[in-house]
């Protein structure tokens, strides 16, 4: 009786959750952290960019945040959308990821960015876990017994 408050917010919140699922979810906090990110190097450049100097030869790093924010938002989008239509997502996400980490490994390689190979490293294994939500089915609803016994 005395948390009687919190009531609304948890059953908003389970509702979101069922609405979501698991991979919604993934999909939920990755397209944000991405957004945020990408947010983040427009308004704060990463001071430095050396192992970024392969992109920023062709595309500034400007584009490069808008292209960061607009995968996190698909992501976001398809978060709500059932599974199979969610595909999006997740491919938005791990293909943004990949000219960043092949940048650092490529700067690490010709020898101009000594810590490369630890950054593709951190965003290899950042994505991975997006890849592996992608390939798993979203667990049905439990079956709801009627009349309702125990209650």
């Amino acid at each position: 009786m005395r948390w009687r408050f919190l009531r609304p917010p948890a059953r908003l919140l389970r509702y979101l959750g069922r609405q979501l699922g698991r991979r919604g979810a993934i999909l939920l906090c990755y397209g944000t952290v991405w957004a945020l990110y990408g947010y983040g190097q427009l308004i704060a450049p990463q001071a430095d960019q050396t192992g970024l100097r392969l992109l920023l030869q062709w595309v500034p790093l400007e584009v490069w945040a808008w292209l960061w924010i607009a995968s996190g938002l698909v992501a976001i989008g398809s978060a709500w959308l059932p599974q199979r239509r969610d595909a999006p997502g997740f491919v938005a996400i791990v293909l943004i990821v990949l000219p960043w980490m092949l940048a650092y490994l490529a700067g690490w390689i010709l020898g101009y960015f000594p810590r490369g190979w630890v950054a593709a490293a951190v965003w290899g294994v950042i994505a991975v876990p997006v890849i592996v939500v992608a390939g798993w089915s979203e667990p049905r609803p439990p079956k709801r017994e009627w009349p309702p016994y125990g209650s």
